[in-house]
């Protein structure tokens, strides 16, 4: 079985979840076949894996585009509108990975929450056309039944790549130096947008006495809000925005408890990461977190800024209840391994050829 796991506007999104998501999708199908699986995935929709290769076969009569079993798409652009058409065409299995909903688009870029409700009219639209649409929660399924979208819908975890974070305590003192962190730091990782809880992160580090860190991207053209650039141009004496870091272990082994009150996610990789990292996670108490995480076992679940502050404070004076949190939050990052993963989405579409 050849599947086709395509993300559009790759090497853009190498520094996004999405991108994060795909490459882990991969790795999680090349484990599969490693352990026996009958799959094969390619990445590319081009016959022999470019334009130029693909041009000089159908100058030579043969198909421009891969010949695939099952064609899995993971953006929602015009190249992914074109190869689920083709997918139609040709009678191929198609599947839709919904890593992009109007709810967590709000919030993001200059001008996101005006464009929201068009955008789910859009997704109710492309979503459709899928003989399956995955989603990394059974939240994010909740959320497109209500759109309506009209195709079957499934739950996978986007699981953890352990492996991308392992060595994250050798990079501990470098980064902590680079940075000027001392003490027990609270961290977060990923691109600094407002959904995210950029202002709940920087008001809750005003009412404690410990140093914040957000490692990630920030945006600062016109996409940028102004929210991000009201806090990233004039941050709380002791929050530090790192911008993009090039390795993603050291933000892990820099940082102690994993502050992330995001207001809205599809699952939350990132989590998942300092979860693998034995981190303690303080998170905003919403219903996809409910979904995978336990409030006192293996994260903090908060409502209210003022919860946050409690908990961020418990935590700097309690290494032991630090220590638990971890190891517990280990536990919960190994279910979502990638060789998990990958049983999955080869069972899924040994399903959908076989009703073919």
């Amino acid at each position: 079985m050849r599947v086709l796991d395509y993300l559009e506007l790759d090497s853009q999104l190498d520094r996004a979840g999405i991108g994060t998501a795909h490459d882990q999708q991969v790795e999680a199908l090349e484990r599969a076949r490693a352990a026996g699986a009958d799959v094969e995935v390619v990445t590319s929709p081009w016959a022999d894996g470019s334009p130029r290769a693909a041009l000089r076969g159908a100058l030579a009569g043969r198909s421009p585009l891969a010949d695939v079993d099952v064609i899995h798409l993971n953006l929602i652009g015009p190249a992914s509108v074109a190869l689920a058409r083709y997918a139609k065409v040709t009678d191929t299995p198609l599947v839709l990975h919904c890593h992009v909903t109007s709810e967590d688009f709000r919030e993001s870029f200059r001008g996101s929450n005006a464009i929201a409700p068009a955008l789910r009219r859009y997704l109710r639209w492309f979503y459709s056309q899928a003989d399956l649409v995955l989603t990394p929660s059974e939240y994010t399924k909740r959320r497109l039944l209500e759109y309506p979208v009209d195709a079957p819908i499934h739950a996978v975890s986007n699981g953890i790549d352990r492996d991308s974070v392992a060595d994250h305590e050798a990079y501990r003192a470098e980064y902590r130096e680079r940075f000027d962190l001392d003490g027990v730091v609270m961290f977060a990782v990923g691109s600094v947008f407002e959904r995210k809880g950029l202002t709940a992160f920087c008001e809750v580090a005003e009412r404690t006495d410990h140093d914040f860190a957000w490692f990630g991207t920030v945006d600062s053209g016109p996409q940028a809000s102004p929210t991000v650039k009201r806090w990233t141009n004039d941050p709380p004496e002791n929050v530090t925005f790192t911008g993009w870091v090039d390795d993603k272990p050291g933000a892990f082994g820099a940082g102690d408890v994993f502050f992330f009150p995001t207001k809205e996610e599809n699952q939350g990789i990132v989590v998942l990461e300092a979860m693998a990292c034995g981190k303690p996670c303080v998170l905003r108490d919403i219903p996809v977190f409910r979904e995978y995480f336990e409030d006192g076992h293996d994260c903090l679940l908060c409502d209210s800024r003022t919860e946050m502050v409690e908990a961020l404070n418990r935590l700097a004076d309690d290494p032991d209840l630090r220590e638990r949190l971890g190891e517990n939050a280990r536990e919960t990052a190994a279910e979502h391994s990638l060789e998990r993963v990958g049983e999955e989405l080869v069972e899924t579409y040994e399903q959908l050829v076989e009703s073919r």
